[in-house]
Formats: C-alpha cells, sequence, structure tokens
C-alpha cells in the first residue's frame, strides 16, 4: 500500500469534496480516500501499483484540477498560489463576462486575445452599427418624416466626420468596459497572442515577437466568436468587396451599393446605406429572414421597397467581376452593377485555428462547438461560451453564457435557459421576435391559435403617422398560454421584452389582455392584440380595458 497527497483545486463546498473523493473511490487499487475543502487536498491509499496519473485524472474527469502535493502546472509550490486557474480564449462580451465572474470566486484567470480587446459587439458590431443606424433614421426623418406641415429637405451629410463621431463612441465604451476591466482587476491576466491547443490540457500561444508560451490550467474556456462568412462565389476572391466591419467604417457613401444577403446584418445596413443617400440593390439567396415567420420578411420586404431599395429575393449569385471601378454580379436575375459590394451572408465561428480535434472537442458540421446547458464542451474541464458555440448568436445570449460557464467552472451550478430568447432586427420597422413561431409550434406538435393586429388598430402607431407592420402572437389552442410573439414595427425592439416576460411566466392571452398597459405606447399593441382573441378590437374605445 502507498498513501498519496493531491493537491486539489476548484472546489467552493463541502459536497464538491464528496465528488472527488467519490471520483477517487472509482480508481481500481484504491482502498481510501479522504478529502478535505477547507485544505485543498486529497490523502488517497492504494494498492503500491496504482499510478498516480490514474489519480489525478479521474479528479480532472469530475471537473476539478488535480496535481501532486508539491507540484503545480507551472512548477511553483501549491503554497504559493493555490488558486484554481482558468484560461479564456477571445476577450469579447462572454469571455469577459466569465473573467469577472470567475475572479469574484476566486480564480487566477488568463485571458489570452490576439487583436483588438472587445470583441465583435463593441468594436465592429452592435455598438458601431447602431450608432450608423441612428444617424441613418435622423437623415431619413428629415428628407421624408410625415408632417407635411414641417419643410423637409435632404440632409448634407459629412461621412467622415459621422464615423469619427461613432469610433470615439466606440473606443469610449472598449476603454470603459473592457481595457479599464484588464488594468484594475488584479485577478485577471492579459496574454497576447494566438492561441491553440496542442492536447486536452495545454494551450500554446504564439505571441508577436515569435515567443511562445504553454498553459496548463485547471479550466479552459473558448469564447473565440464569429467572423464574417464568404461565400465560394467565382471572381469574388481578390475583389475590394466590403464586409460589415468595412461597411461600418468606410467613409464614403457608394452611389450604388449592392449588399449580398437575405439576414439580420444585411438588411440593417441596406436600410441604412440607402438612407444615407445611396441607391441601394440588396439579393437574397431566399426570402428575407427566411427563419423567421414568413409573413415578417414580405412585410419588411414591402416596407424597404416602399422607401426605395431594390430587393431581389429567390436571387442566385454566380459570379462576380471587379474591373477597377465597378463591380458586376451575374444573378439569376440578370446582371447587376454598383460601384461598392457589400458580402453580409452570415457570419462563421472563429475554430478553425484552435486545434480542436487535438483536445477532443466536438463540433457541429458548421464549426460551431457543441455546449450543454452547463456550457460544458464534449471534454469536462473544457467550456465554451458566445457566438463560436451552437448556442443563439446574440450578445445577451454570449454574456449570460460566460457568466454561467465561470459560475460552472468554478465550482457552482448555474444552467443557461434558452427557452425564452428575445431577438430585434434594428431595421426600420423593426423586427422583434420572441418564443414559437406557427410552424415551429407545428412542428412539436402543438396546435396553435393565433392572431394578428395591423398597426392601424393601434393608437400610438395611428398617432405617429406610421402605421406599418403588425403584431402576432401564438397561443396554446386548448389552455390559451402566449407560446410566441412576432412584431414588425417602429420601436419593436422595445415591445417584445414585455412579451417574453409573459412567455417566461407562462401567462395566457386572457392575461395578458387584462393587464393595464400606458395609453399611447407602441407595446400597447400586445394587449390589444391579445384582446382580438375574444373580441373585436375596432368596436372598443382608443382606450377600453
Amino acid at each position: 500500500m502507498s498513501e498519496h497527497v493531491l493537491h486539489v483545486t476548484g472546489m467552493s463546498c463541502d459536497h464538491c469534496a464528496a465528488s472527488v473523493r467519490q471520483a477517487l473511490l472509482t480508481v481500481a487499487g484504491v482502498t481510501r480516500a479522504e478529502v478535505s475543502y477547507p485544505d485543498a487536498t486529497a490523502r488517497v491509499d492504494a494498492e503500491a501499483d496504482t499510478p498516480a496519473a490514474a489519480l489525478l485524472d479521474a479528479v480532472r474527469a469530475s471537473g476539478y484540477g488535480a496535481e501532486l502535493a508539491g507540484e503545480t502546472c507551472c512548477g511553483a509550490s501549491p503554497a504559493a498560489d493555490s488558486r484554481l486557474t482558468i484560461a479564456i480564449i477571445g476577450t469579447g462580451s462572454a469571455a469577459f463576462a466569465a473573467a469577472i465572474r470567475a475572479a469574484e470566486e476566486g480564480a487566477a484567470v488568463t485571458v489570452i486575445e490576439a487583436g483588438v480587446i472587445g470583441g465583435t459587439c463593441v468594436n465592429v458590431g452592435c455598438v458601431p452599427s447602431k450608432i450608423l443606424i441612428r444617424a441613418a433614421h435622423v437623415a431619413h426623418l428629415q428628407a421624408q418624416h410625415p408632417f407635411p406641415a414641417l419643410a423637409r429637405h435632404a440632409p448634407l451629410l459629412d461621412r467622415k466626420a459621422l464615423v469619427a463621431q461613432q469610433q470615439a463612441r466606440v473606443e469610449e465604451l472598449r476603454h470603459a468596459k473592457y481595457e479599464s476591466i484588464l488594468e484594475a482587476n488584479p485577478g485577471i491576466t492579459l496574454l497576447r497572442g494566438l492561441a491553440h491547443f496542442e492536447d486536452a490540457r495545454t494551450l500554446v500561444v504564439h505571441q508577436a515577437d515569435g515567443s511562445e508560451t504553454r498553459l496548463t490550467p485547471d479550466r479552459i474556456l473558448i469564447a473565440a466568436g464569429r467572423s464574417p462568412y464568404i461565400p465560394d462565389v467565382p471572381g469574388l476572391a481578390g475583389t475590394p468587396f466590403w464586409t460589415s466591419i468595412e461597411a461600418l467604417i468606410a467613409e464614403e457613401t457608394p452611389a450604388h451599393l449592392i449588399v449580398y444577403g437575405g439576414s439580420v446584418v444585411a438588411l440593417e445596413l441596406a436600410q441604412a446605406y440607402l438612407r444615407l443617400g445611396s441607391r441601394v440593390t440588396l439579393v437574397a439567396r431566399g426570402t428575407l429572414l427566411s427563419k423567421e415567420d414568413p409573413a415578417i420578411g414580405e412585410g419588411l420586404k414591402a416596407a424597404l421597397i416602399e422607401e426605395g431599395m431594390r430587393v431581389l429575393t429567390d436571387t442566385a449569385v454566380t459570379g462576380v467581376c471587379f474591373d477597377g471601378k465597378l463591380f458586376s454580379l451575374e444573378t439569376s436575375a440578370g446582371l447587376i452593377g454598383g460601384d461598392k459590394l457589400l458580402v453580409a451572408t452570415g457570419r462563421t465561428p472563429n475554430t478553425a485555428g484552435l486545434d480542436l480535434a487535438r483536445a477532443g472537442v466536438a463540433m457541429d458540421a458548421g464549426g460551431a462547438i457543441v455546449v450543454d446547458d452547463h456550457l460544458r464542451t464534449s471534454q469536462p474541464h473544457i467550456f465554451a461560451a458566445g457566438d463560436c458555440t451552437n448556442a443563439p448568436q446574440f450578445v445577451y445570449v454570449a454574456a449570460a453564457a460566460g457568466t454561467r460557464a465561470a459560475i460552472n467552472m468554478t465550482g457552482g451550478d448555474a444552467a443557461l435557459d434558452l427557452s425564452t430568447v428575445p431577438a430585434v432586427v434594428f431595421t426600420d420597422p423593426q423586427v422583434a421576435t420572441v418564443g414559437l413561431t406557427e410552424a415551429q409550434a407545428s412542428r412539436l406538435g402543438m396546435a396553435t391559435d393565433s392572431r394578428t393586429l395591423t398597426l392601424d388598430n393601434v393608437p400610438r402607431a395611428l398617432a405617429n403617422f406610421d402605421t406599418r407592420g403588425f403584431i402576432k402572437l401564438v397561443a396554446d389552442r386548448d389552455t390559451g398560454r402566449l407560446l410566441g410573439a412576432q412584431v414588425l414595427a417602429g420601436e419593436g425592439g422595445e415591445i417584445i421584452q414585455t412579451a417574453a416576460m409573459a412567455i417566461k411566466n407562462r401567462m395566457t392571452v386572457a392575461d395578458l389582455a387584462g393587464q393595464l398597459f400606458p395609453y399611447l405606447t407602441m407595446v400597447e399593441g400586445l394587449k390589444l392584440c391579445a384582446q382580438t382573441f375574444t373580441r373585436d378590437v375596432k368596436q372598443l374605445s382608443c382606450c377600453a380595458g
């Protein structure tokens, strides 16, 4: 018989110690195991031929870190720093949410980044795009507002100044929400470089000066995000096309912008440039927002065409040519020419360079990391969060996932509930959805009832002189419980969270219809739509309860 003393990291309570003890007792040859959470140690009696590596593997497989007493992954003694070590690949919303929470739980966190701190949202996504969209909306109102008694005029645009203002706010937020946190939090260390897996336990970080750093942390979180997907269209490669990144910082307004894509990014940027003065032709391979209720795409298409955009749906692009000045697209609808081309056909996970196969981390067919509701990958000590996973690609989902991953990496138990995820497309009118569509509910074997309320029945929309769009509610046919909401409306994003809360709390449409909603708000449209399940709202006074 021989005794082994292990240093165990990641335990946060006596229950964790019991889990480690149970894992050790499953190793062949082990006769006794005593684990102390306060001391972070495990004392194991085992047959003389029981390898210490088997003990370490058993502890690590149960989700905790382990080294033989007197050793650590970096060669220092445990007494020098017995904290759980966590490495995080990426510095976006998921990464930072995880880093902050893990540091609060006492872990020593290393975040790894080769590019700009902050990830997609603050740098090249949510923040700059919403600034651009807002500016374009103001420009549109100057020229096209619905009050003829007020003089309309074409906006005078200084695109360079607009980009400068936009990027100043980006830099301000990046420093306030990301860089300053690194500076102020001693539990988080930034390591510059590109990371990849050497094996399931080892990360190799290649730094700009040619050096390499190897890390063997107790836990690893992959939060590498996504990048614009470039389709394999003949002639496209090598041309100066834009992705969303270039479109957001371009200091010129094209005379004619061709946008290739029919989903969120394509639609938001296409309308923004239209309102800033470009002619815009949008080419979509299918319908607009093809994953949504068909009425959403049809309604938005009609609004965009009315505003002056040329919209070609169900149109294949078979070739691209650039002659040094102009782009020409060969399509199933004929030849299309323009001076700029924006390719916005989706985003792809940043997983190709991580050597995930060496780590045994499973991915789906599109390269996204497969995670469970606790953000675990196929390796129990490796977690993933954010857009590089198979979870919905929203920054608020990424942040929530990062926080929960950190809780679980440090010994807690937190699931990410994706049963009610609201989504917004920042076109005008906005698209806002939550829960199930009729088609989705049908595929789940659910019988539904639905109502659609056009916005000419919503007093606020009438007061705004903007009745484009509708509100649709989907309910369970037998119980009346609200299952989903689809909204196409100005400020639809400000409406949808109320529907999300109603779904989350299992409210019926009758419950929703009976609530008090402030008058002359767009969100009152939810109440009115709920009322249409039992009555004709056209026969009610304007604020009838």
